[in-house]
Order: C-alpha cells, then structure tokens, then sequence
C-alpha cells in the first residue's frame, strides 16, 4: 500500500470541461472516491473524476494554503496551469497509483542516439565498459 500522499489536485469531467480544485492528505484514497462518484458532491454531479494536476505537498497546512488561492483563481489561469504541466488532459491517477508510467513523458525514439540504441550497442560488444 501506498504512503498518503498529501497534495492539492484538480480533476476535470474532460479535456477544457469542468474544474474541481481539491485539497486531500491521501491522493490515492480521494482520487478513488471521485472515480467512484462518492464523497464530494460537486465532483459526482459534474462527472469531474479525471485527475489532471496535483502538486505534493510535505504538509496539510501548505497544500490547504495552495487549495484556498487556486479557489481564488480564474479559469484561464487554472487552465494555463493544468496544461503546462498536462497538456493532453490525461488522466495522471493511475500514474499516481503506480499502475502506469507517466502519460505526459512520450516514449523514446528507439534510432541512432537513443538510450535502447546505446544498450544495443552496449550489448554487442560495441561500447565498452571501464
């Protein structure tokens, strides 16, 4: 099982749809009850379950401070933030989970200069270790 992640979030019903900005000391545990609809009523009545920013916090204190001025920002600005960081509006939650690699890190060019490259290389006795 996973350590409580203390952070501020938003989650959204689609991309540019609606915002929900959040405030939770288990990420895991609330991402889970707004993907089952349950908890927070804003959030199962608008269909906002996609989990597309959080930002980690070491203390309740901090994130609660962070919650309560993103609240007082406007929607292109929370936009501009989700999309600095999440671009595609992918849903980040089972990232957080562990269940999958990042979604915002694009797979690597496996040509000349890759990392698979060197390992290839590395394997066939081209590169040598010292």
């Amino acid at each position: 099982m996973h350590r409580p992640l203390i952070a501020t979030y938003m989650t959204a019903s689609r991309p540019f749809g609606v915002i929900y900005t959040g405030v939770t000391s288990n990420l895991y545990a609330r991402g889970a009850q707004h993907r089952s609809r349950k908890g927070e009523a804003f959030t199962a009545r608008y269909g906002a379950d996609i989990l597309v920013w959080f930002e980690v916090h070491q203390a309740v204190k901090q994130a609660i401070r962070r919650e309560k001025a993103l609240k007082r920002w406007n929607r292109p600005w929370k936009m501009e933030l989700i999309e600095r960081r999440n671009p595609d509006w992918l849903d980040l939650y089972p990232l957080v989970c562990g269940l999958a690699s990042d979604p915002r890190v694009k797979p690597e060019d496996d040509g000349e200069g890759s990392v698979a490259d060197f390992l290839r290389r590395l394997d066939d006795g081209e590169i040598y270790e010292s």
